[in-house]
Parts: C-alpha cells; sequence; structure tokens
C-alpha cells in the first residue's frame, strides 16, 4: 500500500490488536499540531505509539524526532514506537540507549501471532529487557527462545 493509506490501515490494525490483548487502546489523535498515533496501556502505564508504514528501513532520525515529542510530554511517558520495514542496528545504535522508547518491526508482530504469543506478553518482555540492559529493540524470536 502507499504510505499515506497504509499507515492509516496500519494504525487501525494496530488499535484493534491492542483492544483484543485488553490494552485499552485509542485511536490517533492530534495535540497542539502534533500527530500520536495511539495509545494504549500495559500493567497500568501509559504508552503513546508511533506507527510507520513504508518500504525503507526507518532512519535514526525518525526515532530522535519520537523521543522528543516524549520529552514534551509528563516525564513517565513511554512510547512503542513500531515500523513495518524495522530498524537497522546501526540505526538503533544512533539512536543510543537508555530512552524511554521500545521498538517493534512488522517481524516482531508476524513472529508473535504466528506463535499465538499474546501482544501484551510481547511487550512486557519488551519493557522488562529494555529497562534491564538500556536497549530499545529485541527481537520477539529472542525474547521468547
Amino acid at each position: 500500500m502507499p504510505p499515506h493509506p497504509g499507515g492509516n490501515a496500519f494504525e487501525t490494525w494496530l488499535k484493534e490488536a491492542f483492544d483484543c490483548f485488553g490494552l485499552e487502546a485509542r485511536e490517533p489523535f492530534r495535540h497542539r499540531g502534533e500527530q500520536i498515533d495511539g495509545s494504549f496501556v500495559l500493567q497500568g502505564e501509559t504508552y503513546l505509539v508511533e506507527a510507520k508504514w513504508q518500504s525503507a528501513q526507518t532512519p535514526a532520525a525518525d526515532l530522535h524526532a519520537v523521543h522528543g515529542k516524549l520529552e514534551q510530554k509528563a516525564a513517565w511517558a513511554r512510547c512503542l514506537f513500531v515500523s513495518n520495514s524495522g530498524v537497522t542496528p546501526d540505526r538503533l545504535a544512533a539512536f543510543g540507549r537508555a530512552k524511554r522508547v521500545i521498538c517493534m518491526d512488522g517481524l516482531d508482530l508476524f513472529d508473535a501471532l504466528d506463535r499465538g504469543i499474546q501482544l501484551n506478553h510481547v511487550l512486557e518482555r519488551k519493557v522488562r529487557r529494555a529497562a534491564e540492559s538500556g536497549l530499545p529493540f529485541e527481537r520477539v524470536r529472542d525474547l521468547f527462545a
């Protein structure tokens, strides 16, 4: 799908997936000129969602931009950055460690659904691994090996 309609469909799909796993998802919304692609609640914590539907892998600049949005929110705000095409290890390294962003890609979504792993369990493991390691991304196949 082209970027804009694909992105809208991806955001809708993510909201429905979050709702299926009891994550109290919210649809995309605008706040003072900025677009937020949605939010959900995981273990009592609210996460903003940044969803990218594009053919190329996500550049580090997009990760920095979403982190900049978080810096304008409450100190406890967190974000799930979901890119259907993923982020390269080099770009993740350029983004850095110890941020309030966790990352997921299309392969993670496929692996979770293909293996019957509940999305809330995937997110819980990603959050814990990020808290323990400082790294924003760990593959589902490695978290559930």
